[in-house]
C-alpha cells in the first residue's frame, strides 16, 4: 500500500490471488478431495456433541433409566433439568480452557484430549448406580464436547483454502444436526430392548450412551494421523514444517505458486497479530506468565472500553441469547416429554416424532450454506426467527384451546407436532448456521478471535440455563412455554432488522462505518496487515517492486491507532 493509503495495490493482489484459486463449491470439494476428507473425518466431533444433545433427551423418558437413577429424579421438573444442563456448564468450562490447549498443544493434541475427556464421562454414566453418577459423567463429557464445539471448526477452517472455508466449516453445523437425527432414530429403535413398560431392560438406554464412544474412539485416533494446522506450525515458528503441509494438502509442490503465495498469507496474518498485539498492549510483551495473563485480561477489556467493539461484542452476545432462546435446545432436550404434552400417548409415539423432527432440521440445514451467502444475514435470520414465532404461537394456541383434552382432539394434536417440525425447519436454515456466521464476522482481524471466544460463552451459558429451566417452564406454564418462545423469536427478528448491520461482502472498512468506529479500528488493522504484505513481497508500490520508502511504517500505524 502506498502512503496514501489507497489500498488499491492490495485490492489488486487479491484479484491475482483469486486467479490462482481453484473454484467454490461443488467442483471445488472435489478438486481437493484430501482436505475435504479431512475436514469430514474432524466434523466427526460435531457429530458427537449433535448426538449427546439429542441422545439425553431420549434416555430421559426410558422407564429402565428412571428406576436407575431414581423416578423422582425424572419426576422432578427441577432435578431433570440439571441433569440436562449440567453438560452445558462443563462445555462453558471446556471452551474457556480449550482457547489455551488449542495453542499450547496443537489443534490435534487438543482434540485427542478432548475425545479422551469425553470418553472418560461417557464411561462413568454407563457405570451408573445412581443420579450421582450421571451428573459427574454429563459434566466431564461436556469438556470434552465443549472443547470439540471450539477446535473442530478451527482445525478444518486452518486447513482450508479460502475459496472453501465457508463451505468446509459449515460442515461442522451439518454434523452436529446429523448427530441429532441419529439419536432420536437409535433411541426409538433400543426403546424396545425388554419392552416399552417397567420391565424395560437397562441395555434400552446403556447402548444409546455407550455408542457415543465409537464416533469419540475414532476421531480421537484417526486425527493423530492427520496432518498438523499450517497456522499452528507457523505460530509455533516452524515455518518449513508449515510449508509442507500446505503443499501436501494441495497437492502440489513446495516450489508452486499457489503454495507459496498461501505460506506467505499465513505468515502475514502471523504477524499482523503479533504486531497488533505489540502495537496494543507494548507493556506486555515480555513472554512471562504475567505478562501473557495481563494482556490477554485487557484484550478483552477493550471489548467495554471501546465504542464500536462494544456495539460489535454486543451483538455476538444477544445473538447468542436469541439463539439459545428461540426454544431449540427446550425441543432438543425434551422433544419426548413435549410431544407426550402435545397429546402422543405412549413413549414410542413420542420418540417416533422427534426423530421425524430431526430429521426435518438436517434436511433443513443443508442448503443453508448456499442461501445465506447469496441472500445475505439479516434476511434470512429475520425470516428464520418470524416463521419460529409463527410456529410457537400456533402450537401455544393448540395447547391452549385442547390441552385439557388431547384424547379427544387427536388431530389438534398432530397439528400440534407438525408446527413443532416446521419450527425446527425454520432453525435449521436460519439461526442454527447463521448465528455462528454473524459473530465470525463482526469483530476486526485483530481481536476477531477472542470477540468469537466471548459469542461462544454467551452460548454455552444460555444453552445451560434453557437446558436448567425448561422443565419447570413446561411444567408450570404448559403452553405458556411456547408463548414465551414465540415472543423471544418476535424480538430476535426486531433485534436484527435494528440493531445488526448486514455484513456479507463487507470489507473491514464498511465494517467500522455501519457500527459507528470513528477511530477506524479496522482500517488500521487493513493498514497494518497491508504493510506486511508489502514487507514480504505479496504487494508492491504498482511498479512490481517493493519500496520500503512508500508504506506507512508501524511507528506511523501506531500512532494513528492511539489518534
Amino acid at each position: 500500500m502506498v502512503a496514501g493509503g489507497s489500498g488499491k495495490e492490495f485490492e489488486a493482489f487479491s484479484k491475482r490471488r483469486a486467479q490462482f484459486s481453484g473454484p467454490p463449491g461443488i467442483k471445488g470439494l472435489i478438486q481437493n478431495g484430501n482436505v475435504f476428507a479431512i475436514s469430514v473425518f474432524a466434523s466427526l466431533g460435531g457429530l458427537v456433541y449433535g448426538y449427546n444433545q439429542g441422545m439425553f433427551g431420549q434416555i430421559l423418558s426410558m422407564p429402565s433409566f428412571a428406576n436407575t437413577v431414581h423416578p423422582e429424579q425424572i419426576k422432578n421438573p427441577t432435578a431433570r433439568g440439571f441433569m440436562t444442563a449440567i453438560l452445558e456448564l462443563g462445555a462453558w468450562l471446556g471452551v474457556l480452557l480449550n482457547g489455551y490447549l488449542a495453542d499450547a498443544l496443537g489443534r490435534k493434541r487438543a482434540c485427542v484430549l478432548a475425545t479422551i475427556v469425553f470418553c472418560i464421562g461417557v464411561i462413568v454414566q454407563a457405570c451408573a448406580k445412581n443420579v450421582d453418577y450421571i451428573l459427574s459423567g454429563r459434566f466431564i463429557t461436556g469438556l470434552g464436547v465443549g472443547s470439540l464445539s471450539m477446535v473442530v471448526p478451527l482445525y478444518n477452517a486452518e486447513l482450508s483454502p479460502p475459496e472453501l472455508r465457508g463451505a468446509l466449516v459449515s460442515l461442522q453445523q451439518l454434523a452436529i444436526t446429523f448427530g441429532i437425527m441419529i439419536s432420536y432414530w437409535i433411541g426409538y429403535g433400543t426403546n424396545f430392548i425388554g419392552g416399552t413398560g417397567e420391565d424395560q431392560s437397562d441395555a434400552a438406554w446403556l447402548i444409546p450412551i455407550c455408542i457415543q464412544l465409537v464416533p469419540a474412539i475414532v476421531l480421537g485416533i484417526g486425527i493423530i494421523f492427520m496432518p498438523q494446522s499450517p497456522r499452528w506450525l507457523m505460530k509455533k515458528g516452524m515455518d518449513q514444517q508449515c510449508l509442507e503441509v500446505l503443499a501436501k494438502l494441495r497437492r502440489r509442490p513446495e516450489t508452486d505458486e499457489l503454495v507459496r503465495i498461501e505460506y506467505l498469507e499465513v505468515k502475514a496474518q502471523h504477524l499482523f497479530e503479533v504486531r497488533t498485539s505489540e502495537a496494543n498492549f507494548p507493556q506486555y510483551q515480555h513472554g512471562t506468565f504475567k505478562d501473557n495473563f495481563l494482556l490477554g485480561f485487557h484484550e478483552y477489556m477493550s471489548f467495554f472500553k471501546n465504542k464500536s467493539l462494544f456495539k460489535r461484542v454486543n451483538v455476538a452476545i444477544w445473538i447468542m441469547i436469541f439463539q439459545q432462546w428461540s426454544g431449540i435446545n427446550a425441543i432438543l432436550y425434551y422433544a419426548s416429554f413435549i410431544f407426550k404434552d402435545l397429546g402422543l400417548t405412549g413413549n414410542t409415539t413420542s420418540l417416533l416424532a422427534s426423530g421425524v423432527g430431526g430429521i426435518a432440521m438436517f434436511l433443513a440445514t443443508i442448503p443453508a450454506v448456499l442461501w445465506i451467502d447469496q441472500l445475505g444475514r439479516k434476511p434470512v435470520l429475520i425470516t428464520g426467527a418470524i416463521g419460529m414465532a409463527i410456529s410457537h404461537f400456533i402450537v401455544a394456541g393448540l395447547f391452549g384451546s385442547f390441552g385439557n383434552d388431547w384424547p379427544n382432539h387427536r388431530a389438534a394434536g398432530w397439528v400440534a407436532v407438525v408446527f413443532v417440525w416446521i419450527y425446527e425447519i425454520h432453525f435449521g436454515y436460519s439461526w442454527g448456521p447463521g448465528a455462528w456466521v454473524l459473530v465470525s464476522e463482526v469483530f476486526p482481524l485483530g481481536v476477531r478471535a477472542k470477540g468469537i471466544s466471548i459469542g461462544g460463552s454467551s452460548n454455552w451459558l444460555n444453552n445451560f440455563a434453557i437446558g436448567q429451566a425448561t422443565p419447570d417452564m413446561v411444567e408450570s406454564t404448559k403452553y405458556g412455554t411456547f408463548i414465551f418462545f414465540g415472543i423471544i423469536c418476535t424480538i430476535a427478528a426486531g433485534f436484527v432488522w435494528w440493531f445488526v448491520p448486514e455484513t456479507k461482502n463487507l470489507s473491514l472498512e464498511e465494517m467500522d462505518e455501519v457500527f459507528g468506529d470513528e477511530a477506524g479500528t479496522s482500517a488500521v488493522d487493513r493498514q497494518r496487515l497491508e504493510v506486511i504484505y508489502a514487507e514480504l513481497g505479496l504487494i508492491s508500490n504498482g511498479d512490481g517492486a517493493y519500496h520500503s520508502d512508500e508504506v506507512l511504517s508501524e511507528k506511523d500505524l501506531d500512532a494513528k491507532h492511539h489518534a
